[in-house]
């Protein structure tokens, strides 16, 4: 180590343009780390020409027409934002300072120059662990790229073009398959049925397929296609997954309704949907400010502003699309309502028709047991008592007589306040049609004696 110190005083500053050089800006950096393999790091160098090649995570930025991109991705966990931002401070600390990192792992829409460089993120609010949650913060400088995302964003990064999986013969898997393959030989990869729904799910390519970025721009019209992509893929499966559920309605019974129900799977579906319409907004927040500060920079190409507004549209529609999901989910969960209340209202006739049925039995047998004298049918034979079952029979008798009055006076009220209104109506209009009357024949006779003078 302290020949090296040695050989990079001796030549000065072209040290830390050559390779030899780079452990000694790294191996600081590592004694720093506290948080070794909690953000996976990707890093990419371009030469300009339609070739990349991994490089190692030194934050350095390209040259001519090299330019590099260095990406983290954050774990999904139910972590605080503090310990994220710690994360970053970790792996992009230095030369990216203080107020780079908050900018790029804080919540909410943003898009601005700091410290030279622009910077734009959409990243949602929500719990860390949810599937729904999505961040994509992106540094972007003429020859260098830094993003941060959390978890894994699909068809983000770059592999050889012979891994594709789409580039293959596609076979059914079966056991007959398997008995045919072990006689002739296998005839085609077999895609298993979870890997062929995964697929289905998928609006684009894998990362096989992308196009290697010949300038900045390319790349980071690259990197925000493929977060308009993951929330398309998002809002695909969601479409599906809706469509099961309204199978499954229509063919199951009442015990799946209410399994639906208890579970809360249509509001919690809602609460995803509104996150998701969170991160759209964002983007149509975001993404035209990066296109209004990206047409200022020299080296952002034309065609890539004209794609960039491309993916604005593709966001106002994924927009009406999850209105359209938001409706579904909503009417489904109004149908789920209403049958909840029908069979809440159904088990209500039950006992309003048991009640019916042992209501005049419990009458009767209130009457036969009350402590008086004079109830029939039994062996009292005192004279001083026969007159009590009498009495309380009136008076339970007047005491409904005044039940019935006081539940049907507000009706009888309201009658007979109307029967006044159109009497007093009736009234004023004969009284005025009379005046009306008596005021036309003063009238003609006062034009017909006029008339004769």
């Amino acid at each position: 180590m302290e020949l090296l110190s040695d050989d990079a005083a001796a030549e000065g500053g072209e040290v830390e343009r050559e390779p030899s050089g780079e452990p000694l800006v790294r191996e600081p950096r590592h004694c720093r780390t506290h948080f070794p393999g909690a953000v996976r790091q990707k890093a990419y160098l371009f030469d300009g020409l339609g070739n990349y090649f991994n490089k190692e995570w030194d934050l350095m930025e390209g040259s001519g027409r090299e330019f590099c991109w260095y990406h983290a991705e954050l774990p999904k966990g139910n972590q605080k934002l503090a310990l994220s931002a710690q994360y970053l401070i970790d792996v992009l600390c230095p030369p990216l300072k203080l107020q780079d990192i908050l900018t790029l792992v804080s919540n909410g829409p943003f898009c601005g120059h700091v410290d030279g460089a622009l910077v734009f993120r959409v990243n949602s609010s929500g719990p860390s662990a949810s599937s729904f949650t999505l961040r994509l913060a992106a540094r972007v400088t003429e020859n260098s790229v830094i993003t941060v995302s959390l978890g894994r964003v699909p068809r983000l990064g770059f592999s050889p073009t012979g891994q594709s999986l789409l580039s293959e013969i596609p076979s059914i898997e079966s056991t007959d398959l398997v008995r045919d393959e072990e006689k002739e030989g296998p005839s085609g990869i077999v895609i298993r049925e979870h890997v062929l729904e995964f697929l289905l799910t998928m609006n684009h390519s894998e990362e096989a397929d992308n196009p290697v970025p010949v300038r900045v721009s390319n790349l980071v019209v690259h990197i925000i296609d493929t977060h308009v992509d993951h929330v398309q893929d998002i809002v695909t499966k969601l479409e599906m997954e809706l469509d099961a559920v309204e199978l499954e309605l229509d063919k199951g019974g009442s015990t799946l309704k209410k399994q639906m129900l208890d579970d809360r799977k249509f509001p919690k579906m809602h609460l995803n949907l509104q996150r998701l319409l969170q991160v759209v907004a964002h983007g149509e927040q975001v993404f035209p400010r990066v296109k209004e500060k990206c047409s200022a920079k020299s080296w952002f190409a034309s065609e890539d502003i004209i794609a960039l507004e491309e993916l604005i549209g593709r966001l106002r529609r994924l927009k009406e699309n999850l209105g359209f999901i938001v409706n579904r989910v909503a009417a489904i969960q109004a149908g789920l309502d209403s049958w909840q209340s029908e069979q809440i209202n159904r088990k209500l006739y039950y006992l309003s028709f048991l009640s019916i049925i042992f209501l005049p039995l419990s009458i009767i047998t209130g009457i036969f047991g009350m402590n008086v004298g004079g109830v029939p049918w039994t062996a009292q034979r005192d004279p001083a008592l026969q007159d009590g079952f009498r009495n309380v029979m009136i008076l339970c008798v007047v005491m409904l007589f005044l039940l019935l009055v006081s539940f049907s006076f507000p009706s009888l009220y309201a009658r007979v306040n109307s029967w006044r209104r159109r009497h007093a109506m009736r009234r004023s209009w004969s009284i005025n049609r009379k005046s009306f009357l008596s005021r036309t024949f003063q009238r003609g006779g006062f034009q017909g004696g006029y008339m004769r003078i």
